[in-house]
């Protein structure tokens, strides 16, 4: 028995054994065609079809959404979300493709839109019928958020949107935007509002979306551009004026320190027929007792093991840390854990697969397509997207500040 299940009360452990039956019955299996590393890589639409799929059939069976009330599409309960979670990442299932939607765009609705809108966009969210992005970067405001310039103006009962956002994952596929802008340009901080914007239907009639090609060759950053759209009011969450505390809301969801758990699914090798599942220590030993360097593994390297052992050690703190975080009594702030985890997960994983970048030396500058890619080219795609995983959500820099201030209780510094 694992130690969560030591924990659960019998209606969980009921929950839990349910989730067990469901998807050893119902597990997915191999994708038919090639699935990214990561969700916010998504370019292919068959691909995200048969992701979407999954998630309707995961939602369906009760597990996506446990713990937001039935009258808005979710299961009723409480703490059942990270026990479905568990039991779907222990299943080696494939990951979730609405991450954005469930991760920010739900608890932000949830607890600051008008009922009516709850159970208009809530339910499809969840079941990732409908598809989500987050429309917070621009050209000149990414990690000073505040600087927003696109600008939304009252028209009667509407607001008509005139800006432009960029780095905005996921957008070419998304129904809908959770948008920040600018409603009055004499207040930094009290002129922003925050909208819930339908990006599909509006195609060619006041949102423009527009691919960027990453150094990976991939393409799920965007920029969108809005001519004139007219939203209603009642698309509006919370107070005019509202929107910087609206995004705290999600910014806390984002970084793993808001009130709701995100559904969360994965475990399954990514990247079509290779089978070759990259980002953890385990399979980065693997990659060192196969990979040949001078007539001998890159594991009989004395300091390369040392490396490795640097970050085994790292991920047990980790673990720990997340096992510590369930015990009110030996957490000083409620705060600080996960905002160090996303801090010290995001350079752990970038140092990582930095060192299998080197490991592969040249051999990592092969295609993932080439037959003679170690790993099936995975490392080196691991280390590129490793970079933008350390801005999202605020740059660890800024994830420093935070912890410095808020939690350590230091002075800001000039």
């Amino acid at each position: 028995m694992s130690e969560s299940e030591r924990v659960d009360s019998p209606e969980q452990a009921l929950f839990r054994t349910q989730c067990q039956t469901w998807l050893a019955n119902n597990h997915p299996g191999s994708p038919p065609v090639t699935i990214p590393q990561g969700a916010l890589e998504l370019s292919d639409p068959d691909a995200m079809q048969w992701l979407k799929q999954w998630q309707k059939s995961a939602y369906d069976a009760g597990m996506i959404g446990c713990d937001y009330p039935v009258e808005v599409g979710g299961g009723g309960q409480e703490k059942f979300q990270t026990i479905a979670n568990q039991e779907m990442q222990r299943a080696k299932t494939p990951y979730l493709p609405n991450i954005i939607g469930m991760g920010m765009a739900a608890p932000t609705i949830f607890f600051h839109a008008q009922d009516d809108v709850k159970a208009e966009l809530l339910p499809k969210l969840l079941s990732g019928e409908h598809i989500w992005c987050q429309g917070f970067s621009e050209p000149g405001a990414g990690s000073d958020l505040a600087n927003q310039q696109t600008f939304a103006e009252k028209d009667g009962d509407n607001w008509v949107i005139n800006g432009h956002k960029v780095w905005t994952s996921l957008a070419h596929f998304a129904d809908w935007m959770i948008l920040l802008c600018r409603t009055d340009k004499s207040d930094k901080y009290n002129g922003l509002s925050y909208f819930v914007v339908p990006i599909k239907s509006a195609l060619g009639n006041g949102v423009t979306v527009r691919p960027l090609i990453k150094m990976t060759g991939q393409t799920g950053f965007n920029e969108v551009l809005f001519e004139d759209l007219v939203i209603p009011d009642r698309y509006r969450l919370d107070a005019v004026g509202a929107g910087w505390k609206v995004a705290m809301t999600t910014l806390a969801h984002e970084r793993g320190a808001g009130l709701l758990v995100t559904p969360a699914s994965g475990g399954m090798a990514t990247e079509g027929e290779s089978g070759v599942s990259v980002g953890s220590v385990g399979s980065l030993i693997d990659l060192a007792q196969s990979h040949q360097r001078l007539g001998k593994t890159a594991a009989d390297d004395p300091a390369l093991r040392d490396e490795i052992m640097k970050l085994m050690i790292r991920r047990e703190a980790m673990q720990q840390n997340t096992r510590r975080s369930a015990v009110s009594g030996l957490t000083d702030h409620p705060m600080r854990i996960p905002l160090q985890s996303k801090l010290v997960g995001t350079e752990f994983n970038q140092d990582l697969t930095e060192v299998a970048y080197r490991i592969e030396g040249a051999a990592s500058t092969l295609n993932r397509n080439d037959p003679n890619a170690p790993a099936g080219g995975q490392w080196p795609l691991a280390y590129m997207n490793s970079f933008g995983v350390t801005i999202a959500a605020g740059a660890n820099e800024v994830q420093r500040n935070i912890l410095g201030e808020r939690v350590l209780g230091l002075p800001k510094s000039k």
